[in-house]
């Protein structure tokens, strides 16, 4: 996929909850190669944001282009070709192991009738091998600490191999070692071509990872631009109703509410 094709955009879509329109008339185009940071106080449509993109809901007016053709025109097994949703949190209804619950990320690309092929367990097995977990892949996922299961739920998707993904708080129960390193493995995706749109609570590791970021306010307002035109002191006091300052080093931007 060519650098700067846009992937998936949007025009004029409302997201909706009742009696609140929580985002009113959000029109942008996501790019191959771009990484999107989404921020916003808790309840500002985050995360609502991630599953209309997806598909999972309508919005309540616009129209959203996946590949520059109405998602509504295209199947689930079409949506998930080129696109993949990290939500916050997954539940594990049957036991499984590792491998086999990362493998279920395939099964766009696997005909209804067929088994998996090599290369769908090569491209699993590198997938568990990119979060650090290769060496459990023959574990039962229910004895996984909160933070293995995470990275486990970010190879599931990475095997899917999107053009797209959507992810949901990526961060969520790791530690700061993996933190940086999931969010690493993500900015050299989107450097390989790929789009990458993820909410965060850190506004320091969007500053670090992302070259543009949509600011939610919750009352159907946003701001939409590059990364260090659009995190101000001004736009993050707005957003996160505290007085934040920007601190600049040598080496790097950070913000801090004081």
């Amino acid at each position: 996929m060519s650098r700067n094709q846009v992937t998936i955009s949007t025009q004029n879509i409302d997201i909706s909850i009742p009696n609140r329109i929580l985002v009113k008339n959000l029109t942008m185009a996501v790019k191959s190669n771009d990484f999107m940071a989404i921020l916003g106080q808790n309840g500002c449509g985050k995360s609502l944001t991630l599953h209309t993109l997806a598909g999972v809901r309508a919005p309540s007016s616009g129209n959203i282009e996946l590949m520059m053709e109405n998602i509504e025109t295209k199947s689930k097994r079409e949506i998930a070709k080129n696109l993949a949703l990290l939500t916050q949190d997954t539940e594990d209804i049957f036991p499984s192991t590792v491998f086999d619950s990362v493998l279920i990320g395939r099964h766009p690309h696997i005909g209804a009738f067929n088994n998996e092929s090599a290369e769908d367990i090569f491209i699993a097995n590198n997938a568990l091998k990119q979060v650090g977990l290769l060496e459990l892949k023959d574990r039962d996922i229910t004895s996984l600490s909160g933070g293995e299961r995470r990275r486990l739920s970010i190879a599931q998707v990475i095997t899917q191999q999107p053009k797209i993904y959507l992810l949901d708080e990526p961060t969520n129960h790791l530690d700061p070692q993996y933190q940086l390193e999931i969010l690493k493995l993500f900015k050299n995706k989107a450097n390989a071509g790929n789009s990458i749109l993820s909410t965060m609570h850190d506004v320091n590791l969007a500053v670090r990872f992302a070259t543009r970021c949509l600011l939610l306010f919750g009352d159907g307002s946003w701001l939409l631009g590059d990364t260090l035109e659009i995190l101000n002191e001004e736009n993050l006091t707005k957003l996160y109703g505290i007085k934040m300052e920007r601190i600049e080093t040598e080496k790097q931007i950070f913000f801090s509410a004081i």
